[in-house]
């Protein structure tokens, strides 16, 4: 069974908590986020710590209380420092090209695509081939990420695509005659 609830949310200077009964806010310097707690999991702030534990002993209790601390914690992290993901376009005359909230993206097909960027994540793209999603809430950055390289996902043949940039695509061999 995983122990991660019991170990402490450390709480930088500068971020305020806020923990009522049924939701806790998370204060930063760079925005705030709320999450909805569940009644299985307990949270209490001591000493710049936030302590999780689950309010029974019981099996889903306590794998609760893992998943409320991993997600407290990111909200920590993501109010501070902030969350990213980096995008590479791959293929002759793949282009993207942020504006204002929208994204412009020239990926092969007969159209440009246009991606509306949602509230509360910031789009870069400090050259034609290159996409930065920031934002503070890991969940949401990951979902616009994983939304933009949907548009184009990487083939195994050419490698043409929208990939990650830490991503590794296994090529595959031509068929043969």
């Amino acid at each position: 069974m995983s122990r991660i609830a019991n170990s402490p949310v450390p709480v930088p200077q500068g971020v305020d908590v806020t923990i009522n009964e049924s939701e806790i806010s998370v204060k930063g310097s760079k925005g705030s986020l709320t999450l909805a707690m569940h009644q299985a999991v307990s949270v209490a702030h001591e000493d710049g710590q936030l302590l999780l534990k689950a309010a029974k002993q019981t099996q889903q209790a306590v794998a609760l209380a893992g998943t409320f601390r991993s997600l407290i914690n990111n909200m920590v992290v993501g109010v501070t420092d902030g969350f990213q993901k980096q995008l590479e376009l791959q293929g002759v005359g793949y282009r993207a090209q942020a504006q204002g909230k929208k994204l412009n993206l020239t990926l092969g097909f007969s159209h440009p695509v246009v991606y509306e960027v949602p509230e509360g994540i910031d789009i870069e793209t400090p050259s034609q081939t290159q996409i930065v999603v920031k934002g503070i809430d890991k969940q949401r950055v990951g979902q616009v990420s994983a939304e933009i390289r949907a548009f184009r996902p990487p083939e195994p043949y050419k490698g043409k695509g929208v990939r990650y940039a830490d991503e590794y695509v296994k090529r595959k061999e031509a068929k043969k005659k």
